[in-house]
């Protein structure tokens, strides 16, 4: 059995399609698992055992490029796959398994996808409450699953694997040293400030670890790397935290995250790799919600003070920092943060 998984192009949404593939992959262990995703892909693909090639999608984001999309499917048909399951929802994801004239072609309906996929799936959003939940779903046929209640065992969690010969590596490319056990944090987030949590909550926070005898490693995109400064800028032990953001390819973030003892993060791409490489981590959420996309492991701690989903817009967020996320107190992050490594020390 050969199957092309069309895959998404966000860092969480990517980790949370893990899931899929480790389930597949316990439904029939000879399973080929190919999937088409974009090139930064790569370095968490190569990580995942569950996928045996990945395959660079040469088409941005939101260009619909119909010539290209054929000539790809077209290309993708001496491969002979058996099923393709396409997991964003745009119609233009649809018509490169389709041009491909893979016999099955499977996916949630999304923008009047009718033709275009053969194994059609209507979703009901209440019954799959959880993004996790859709994307594994589509392993098993629709005539047995009309609900998360459905799926015939607990979800598989994604699970990178990460070789201690590639963290310390990566450890010796930035010369650093664990002689002191590090903590990873991630202040990036889409939409700007508005998902963040406060610079200077984090800066007080790092002061706090750091007398812990810690070191901080901040993570993130270049777009990340002025946070970075205005923490350590902020910190009154800022030579003991390492500003990464912008510095590092994923690959090396990943490596990076896997030899920290903790991790702290805001809603983001990162927080589900954290997740996955199985580190204790507290995550701060504000106007978005953690109900749809929670980090999915048993290490994780979710600090929220309100309620609901609130909408945030790129506009919105330019204006500064949500109160929600202001509220949160350097404290309570602290306490929750210890209180987390304990009992997972005493667990392992």
């Amino acid at each position: 059995m050969k199957t092309l998984i069309i895959g998404p192009s966000w860092v969480g949404d990517m980790m949370m399609s893990q899931s899929l593939y480790r389930t597949l992959k316990q439904l029939d262990p000879s399973i080929e698992i190919d999937v088409m995703a974009p090139a930064w892909c790569r370095a968490l693909l190569d990580k995942m055992p569950e996928v045996n090639q990945s395959i660079a999608m040469p088409i941005s984001h939101g260009e619909f490029a119909l010539s290209k999309r054929y000539q790809l499917g077209k290309e993708l048909r001496n491969n002979q796959y058996d099923q393709a399951i396409i997991l964003p929802n745009s119609f233009k994801s649809a018509l490169i398994p389709f041009f491909a004239k893979i016999a099955k072609r499977t996916g949630w309906k999304g923008e009047m996808r009718y033709g275009l996929l053969n194994d059609l799936r209507v979703l009901d959003k209440q019954a799959f409450p959880l993004m996790v939940e859709r994307y594994v779903a589509l392993a098993y046929s629709k005539q047995n699953i009309h609900s998360a209640k459905d799926i015939p065992q607990p979800i598989l969690w994604p699970k990178l694997n990460v070789l201690t010969n590639e963290v310390e590596q990566t450890l010796s490319t930035f010369n650093i040293t664990n002689d002191e056990p590090l903590i990873g944090f991630c202040p990036g987030a889409e939409f700007g400030p508005a998902k963040r949590w406060p610079d200077y909550h984090y800066a007080a926070l790092a002061d706090k670890i750091v007398k812990q005898h810690a070191k901080i490693i901040i993570f993130g995109s270049a777009k990340d790397k002025i946070v970075g400064e205005q923490i350590i800028a902020k910190m009154n032990h800022g030579k003991q935290c390492i500003n990464l953001a912008g510095q590092t390819e994923l690959g090396q973030a990943i490596n990076l995250i896997a030899a920290c003892k903790a991790v702290v993060t805001n809603d983001s791409g990162l927080m589900h790799v954290a997740a996955a490489l199985d580190k204790p981590l507290v995550a701060l959420y504000g106007p978005s919600s953690p109900d749809f996309t929670p980090p999915l492991s048993n290490k994780a701690e979710v600090i929220r003070l309100i309620t609901g989903y609130h909408r945030v817009r790129k506009g919105d967020a330019e204006q500064g920092y949500h109160q929600s996320l202001i509220d949160i107190k350097p404290d309570l992050v602290f306490e929750t943060l210890m209180n987390l490594i304990v009992r997972c020390e005493k667990s392992c």
